[in-house]
């Protein structure tokens, strides 16, 4: 965090993206004022975050803790400067979120756990609450579920000397761009990904019960369709489950096609009854997505227990016919940016980088719980 000054005068003190992420879930994480307007808030906000609109404040400051940082957030940074202007000379030790949101949607951190013979890196897109992968072992690298920002997984395979032999996306991405693809193309790496979604680019096909080897390991694919046609989960030597969106720490995949969701709704209920069976609680559960209610701690993996999973979300011991009806009516048309995402994803059109960013704007809305 810093306070530029100019001419002897204290300017508004920032923090950036990055700062804010390494403290959030700590401590030493500040108090979050967002000071756009309700609807914006509505529709994305830094989870935690207070909705103090800036006309408003003015009339609010005592409702505004004094005794911790206050960080103000706005869409780009230029409302919220003007926030903490106000807050600072109300005594409030406020500081300014450097670039708003759309800085946020950029922040990345990471995490690293073990699974039998697989050291995993669980790297965060904090602002999408997207997750990806890079799973290794003997050398060589499995990455899944990419961003187009790719060099994030590089820097990884980079710094631990590790080679990507294989990249996967566990299923035809509608929040996010793929950077499956690129990622594949800039190492040589085999591209794997399901037929039962409709892509119009090579790829080496998966199945159910394949294993892909990676280094002197290997990773079983598990064919669950659901959340889209073409899910998959991936196995790590029993010890954890890469589950992509068909299971969450706290929710199950929400079938993504409103015109087919009870079709969907009964492929993602047999599919989490094959996750689910005969697997014991202690089995740690990995996904691709978290939502506002999952705290996210610097270091430290978003995944969980799937005996707690199982606790946390109840519908998944409802008999199949309860859960189809429950898991159908959670369905919903894709707003038109998914859409258009999705096309992407599947190599029908192409966007420039700037396309993209303007896209994959916004909250992840994966979760059927």
């Amino acid at each position: 965090m810093s306070q530029a000054t100019s001419r002897g005068v204290a300017m508004t003190a920032e923090v950036s993206p990055d700062e804010l992420a390494a403290v959030l879930g700590t401590e030493r994480a500040p108090v979050l004022v967002d000071v756009r307007e309700p609807d914006e808030f509505s529709q994305w906000a830094i989870p935690g975050a207070r909705n103090v609109p800036l006309a408003t404040l003015g009339h609010r400051l005592p409702a505004i803790e004094s005794d911790r940082r206050v960080v103000v957030v706005c869409a780009s940074g230029e409302r919220s400067a003007r926030a903490v202007g106000v807050l600072r000379a109300a005594g409030v030790d406020a500081a300014n979120l450097v670039g708003g949101m759309l800085a946020w949607a950029g922040v990345y951190d990471f995490a690293s756990l073990e699974a039998g013979p697989f050291t995993v890196v669980q790297i965060r897109r904090r602002g999408k609450g997207c997750l990806s992968y890079v799973v290794a072992s003997g050398g060589d690298a499995l990455v899944v579920d990419p961003s187009t920002e790719i060099a994030r997984a590089l820097d990884v395979v980079r710094a631990n000397g590790w080679r990507v032999a294989r990249v996967v996306d566990t299923h035809l991405h509608a929040d996010h761009v793929s950077g499956a693809r690129a990622l594949a193309a800039a190492t040589s790496a085999t591209l794997h990904l399901s037929a039962g979604d409709r892509l119009e680019f090579p790829f080496a096909p998966l199945a159910d019960g394949d294993r892909l080897e990676v280094g002197s390991a290997a990773v079983q694919v598990l064919a669950t369709p659901g959340h889209t046609l073409g899910s998959v989960v991936l196995d790590l030597d029993g010890q954890a489950l890469l589950t992509g969106d068909t299971l969450f720490v706290d929710g199950v995949g929400r079938p993504d096609l409103a015109d087919h969701a009870r079709e969907y709704a009964q492929e993602l209920s047999l599919s989490l009854e094959k996750v689910l069976s005969g697997r014991p609680d202690d089995v740690r559960v990995l996904p691709a997505h978290y939502g506002d209610a999952v705290e996210v701690v610097p270091d430290v993996p978003v995944a969980a227990r799937l005996g707690d999973v199982r606790v946390a979300v109840p519908q998944l011991a409802w008999e199949r016919d309860r859960f189809v009806s429950w898991a159908s009516t959670r369905a919903a048309p894709r707003p038109p940016s998914y859409v258009e995402i999705v096309r992407l994803n599947a190599g029908e059109t192409t966007a420039s980088s700037e396309e993209v960013r303007a896209l994959e704007l916004g909250p992840n809305r994966c979760s059927a719980a």
